[in-house]
């Protein structure tokens, strides 16, 4: 059922934005993107290898932090189809870069991405909700285990910290996730994560001793799931969640429950496109070099439809994440209904 005022036809937008040309194939961008990340993952690892067994191996840690989260965005467009449209090609690509390159499964983060794109901060239906230890709304700290409690009366404190773990958190998903059979090869998913997991292990072995080993491996994968959860938070997070069995329309589904990053670009590298959620959530294929162009034609129309185009800077986008994590532990703790909450309004 549609509830939101001034919402309308998704169709005229979507017609729009074929007629300016924005959704056709971006084949020679993105042959130059794995180029260049190939180059930036690949020489990371040179770098490593030179080093050799030095505590300089921490900076290489903090740059190779980097170059996987670069590689999982360009993994990301691969699912969306923004690269190309041939499933096959799709798989290969995705499998390389998921499982192989960064070591967990692309067939699980597709299944778990799609439904999070169908119901965005939907309390029963979003797995990016459902998976988090912290709570996004009072209702769901009732009947959570001690542990979590704890954590929930202190999320705003810790959901930095608990980014570190984003990167584990990820590869126990994936392990979980072949074992019960719901990725469609899961054979293969499970011999190039073991051909991951021993080549990473090897190297790092080969090169450092077992204390700079275990520092490298904390550092490299804990700054890699800050990093993947500072680009993913903004998107949602500290936005209006729901529940119930009646959703909006696709158009004010997607735009009120999502928040853009007013970008450079410097940020649409770093953000590898995800600054602008807003437009990639209404158009999950469109390439990534697209959505810088299709920003003005999708805020016109929310303009004009009556949606609440909502756009902040990134600092701002953080500053409302914790804000919002702060106010559900609050209300948890006064053990009170939850107000009806304001959408918030951006500084234009």
């Amino acid at each position: 059922m549609d509830s939101t005022p001034g919402a309308g036809s998704f169709a005229p937008l979507q017609a729009a934005v074929r007629e300016a040309g924005l959704m056709r194939p971006r084949h020679g961008w993105y042959a130059a993107k794995f180029v260049t990340n190939s180059a930036l993952l690949g020489g990371s690892w040179v770098l490593f290898a030179c080093l050799g067994d030095s505590w300089w191996q921490l900076g290489t840690a903090v740059l190779l932090a980097f170059a996987y989260g670069q590689t999982g965005l360009l993994g990301h467009d691969v699912g969306h189809g923004q690269v190309t449209r041939s499933r096959r090609a799709m798989d290969v690509l995705g499998l390389v870069h998921g499982n192989l390159f960064l070591g967990f499964s692309y067939g699980w983060w597709m299944n778990h991405h799609t439904r999070h794109h169908s119901h965005p901060n939907h309390l029963d239906l979003d797995p990016d909700i459902l998976r988090r230890v912290v709570a996004f709304s009072p209702r769901q700290a009732e009947g959570v285990s001690r542990l979590r409690a704890w954590v929930i009366r202190r999320q705003m404190v810790l959901f930095f910290p608990l980014l570190t773990l984003e990167a584990l958190g990820l590869r126990i998903g994936s392990v979980l996730a072949i074992r019960r059979g719901v990725v469609r090869r899961p054979r293969t998913e499970s011999v190039l994560l073991a051909v991951h997991a021993v080549l990473y292990a090897a190297a790092v072995l080969a090169v450092l001793g077992p204390l700079r080993a275990v520092l490298f491996v904390a550092v490299h994968q804990g700054l890699f799931g800050v990093y993947l959860g500072c680009v993913f938070a903004p998107n949602h997070k500290g936005m209006p969640v729901r529940d119930g069995a009646d959703e909006p329309d696709w158009l004010s589904r997607q735009v009120l429950t999502s928040r853009n990053i007013r970008s450079t670009r410097l940020h649409d590298f770093c953000y590898g496109g995800l600054n602008y959620q807003i437009e990639h959530h209404l158009f999950p294929g469109l390439p990534r070099p697209a959505l810088r162009a299709s920003r003005p034609v999708v805020r016109a129309y929310c303009a004009e439809r009556g949606l609440d185009y909502y756009e902040v800077s990134a600092a701002r986008s953080y500053r409302e994440i914790l804000r919002h994590l702060r106010t559900v532990s609050d209300q948890v703790a006064q053990g009170a209904a939850p107000p009806a909450r304001p959408r918030p309004s951006a500084v234009r």
